[in-house]
C-alpha cells in the first residue's frame, strides 16, 4: 500500500439506483408493404425503428391496397389517426422470393401515356416499341415514375425514339407479388439455407437493436389466422429470455359475422391467453376499414403517453377513430351495450357507439372467463405486470454479477421501494413493495449466487361495473309541511 500524508477524498456509489424509463407500450408490427415505392427500402425480415409518417413512408413506401400491404395500415393508424410514436415495422414481402416476372407485355397508349397497374420494380423496367426491337433508353426516349396510386407511368419523350401516335409499347418487368406471401412468412423462424432470423422470431431482435423493450406484438391482415396467433401468443413470453409483452390479434370477420359467433370461435380456436388481447368486428372511417387490433394498439399508446407512459389505464371506453363498425365485405354491425357487454364476459374486446361516440369497449384479457385471476384476466393490469418486470429487469441488470453481500440487496430492495411508492403516490397503484424474504432465499442458492426478491404490486382495477341503488323514501313527504 503505498505511503499517504495528507487530506483525501474518495467516492462510493449511490445506495440508491434511478429506476430506468421502460415504455409499457412500444408496438411492434409484422407484415407486408409496398416497398418498390419505398424511397430507401428498408430491408426484408428487419426490425426498423420509425419515428414519423415520414420517416416509415421513405422505408417502407405507402399504398392504400391495405389488403395486400397490411403494414400500410399499421403506418396510416399510428401516426396520422393516432399521432403516436415510435413504431417498430418488420416487412416480410421479399422481392427475391414474392414476384412475378412479366416479359413482352403490349400496353395501349392512351392519352399520351402508358399506365401500368401492377406493381413494377421500377428498376427491372424494360421498355420496347415491339418485341423485336431494342430496349428504348430511360430518360432519353421515356420517362418512368410511380404516381400517386402507385402505379408506373411511362411518358414518351419528345424527340425520343417513340414516335408520335404510337399506339402501343412493350413491356417487360419484375413486379412485387403480396398475393405469395403466406401465413408462414409472417410466423417465420430460422431460414435453413441463409441462418437468418425471419417473421415473428424476430421480436427478439428489437431489444438488441434499440434499446427499447416490445411492449405490444400487432400484425393487422395475419393476426386472424390461428397460426399466426399462436406464434404471437408463444412470441409475448420470455422476450430476449428475460421481457414480457402483449399481443392484439383479431378475430376473422369475414367468416365470424354474429357477435354470438364471435365467442364460439374464440372457444373452438382455444385462443385464451392471458398476455392476448382478442378483437372483433373490424371499424371504419369513412370508406377506410381498419383491423380493431390496429387500432387498440395506437389507442393504448395515447393513453399511456397521458399518464407518463405508465400502463395503468384500461384502453376501455376510450375513443377510437372510426365512425363505424363492420365485417371484412364491410356490413355494418351495430352492437347494443347488453351485446356488447356479452363479447367483454368472454373475453373479447370490441367496438361501442353508445355514449361519446365510437369507442374500444372491454377490459378482459383473452384469458376470461377461464382465467379469473385479476392479474391475468384484465389488460391494465396484465400490462402493468409485464411493464413492472421489464423495469426492474432493465433497471437492475448493472447489478449482475456484483457481490452478493448486504450492500446489494439493500440497494435493489431500497431503490424498488421508493419507486414502487412513487407509483402508489401517482395512482398507478394501490400499493407495491418489494421484499428480500430468508424464506425464499435457500442458504445453498445465496452460496450460489442466486438472489430473490418478492415483488408485491396492486394496480387498481378499471372500474366496470358502477351501480347506483335507489329507494323511495316517504320520509321526504313530509317537505310538503314545511
Amino acid at each position: 500500500m503505498e505511503y499517504k500524508h495528507g487530506v483525501y477524498t474518495r467516492e462510493q456509489a449511490t445506495s440508491l439506483v434511478p429506476m430506468t424509463a421502460t415504455s409499457g407500450g412500444l408496438v411492434v408490427a409484422f407484415g407486408t408493404a409496398p416497398i418498390h415505392l419505398a424511397q430507401t427500402a428498408a430491408a426484408v425480415n428487419t426490425p426498423v425503428l420509425c419515428y414519423s409518417y415520414k420517416e416509415a413512408v421513405a422505408a417502407f413506401g405507402y399504398s392504400e391496397d391495405w389488403e395486400n400491404y397490411t403494414l400500410a395500415e399499421v403506418i396510416k393508424t399510428h401516426f396520422v389517426l393516432f399521432n403516436m410514436a415510435p413504431l417498430v415495422l418488420v416487412n416480410v414481402l421479399d422481392p427475391e422470393k414474392h414476384k412475378k416476372s412479366v416479359k413482352d407485355k403490349q400496353v395501349d397508349v392512351k392519352g399520351g401515356i402508358v399506365t401500368v397497374a401492377d406493381p413494377v420494380v421500377l428498376s427491372t423496367l424494360e421498355v420496347k416499341l415491339t418485341a423485336e426491337h431494342q430496349k428504348l433508353v430511360l430518360n432519353t426516349d421515356y420517362t418512368a415514375a410511380y404516381d400517386a396510386a402507385g402505379q408506373v407511368v411511362i411518358t414518351p419523350m419528345d424527340g425520343g425514339g417513340i414516335p408520335s401516335g404510337t399506339a402501343n409499347l412493350c413491356l417487360s418487368y419484375t413486379a412485387l407479388n403480396p398475393a405469395a406471401v403466406k401465413a408462414v412468412d409472417i410466423i417465420g423462424g430460422v431460414n435453413a439455407a441463409t441462418n437468418r432470423t425471419e417473421g415473428l422470431e424476430l421480436i427478439d431482435e428489437v431489444f438488441p437493436r434499440f434499446g427499447l423493450v416490445p411492449g405490444i406484438i400487432i400484425a393487422p391482415g395475419w393476426s386472424h389466422d390461428v397460426n399466426v396467433a399462436a406464434v404471437m401468443r408463444a412470441k409475448e413470453h420470455n422476450i430476449c429470455g428475460h421481457f414480457n409483452a402483449i399481443s392484439i390479434c383479431d378475430i376473422p370477420s369475414d367468416e365470424v359475422k354474429t357477435y354470438t359467433a364471435a365467442s364460439k370461435w374464440k372457444n373452438e380456436k382455444s385462443a385464451a391467453d392471458k398476455d392476448c388481447i382478442l378483437c372483433w368486428p373490424l371499424v371504419k372511417q369513412g370508406k377506410e376499414k381498419y383491423h380493431l387490433s390496429a387500432q387498440i394498439a395506437s389507442l393504448m399508446n395515447r393513453i399511456d403517453s397521458e399518464h407518463d407512459d405508465i400502463p395503468y389505464y384500461s384502453p376501455s371506453n376510450k375513443s377510437i377513430q372510426a365512425d363505424g363498425a363492420c365485417l371484412a365485405d364491410g356490413t355494418e354491425v351495430f352492437l347494443n351495450a347488453a351485446q356488447a357487454a356479452y363479447l367483454n364476459g368472454q373475453g373479447v374486446v370490441t367496438a361501442l357507439n353508445y355514449i361519446g361516440g365510437w369507442k374500444s369497449w372491454g377490459n378482459r384479457t383473452a384469458a376470461y372467463p377461464s382465467n379469473t385471476d385479476v392479474k391475468d384476466s384484465l389488460i391494465n393490469n396484465r400490462r402493468m405486470f409485464n411493464w413492472v418486470g421489464n423495469t426492474l429487469v432493465t433497471t437492475f441488470w448493472s447489478k449482475i454479477d456484483e457481490p452478493t453481500n448486504k450492500r446489494l440487496i439493500e440497494t435493489v430492495v431500497d431503490s424498488a421501494n421508493i419507486w414502487l411508492n412513487g407509483l402508489t403516490a401517482k395512482g398507478a397503484l394501490l400499493g407495491g413493495r418489494v421484499e428480500f424474504r430468508e424464506d425464499e432465499n435457500t442458504t445453498t442458492e445465496l452460496m450460489d449466487g442466486i438472489i430473490r426478491f418478492h415483488v408485491y404490486l396492486t394496480p387498481p382495477a378499471p372500474a366496470r361495473d358502477i351501480e347506483f341503488v335507489m329507494e323511495y323514501d316517504p320520509g321526504y313527504i313530509s317537505a310538503l309541511f314545511s
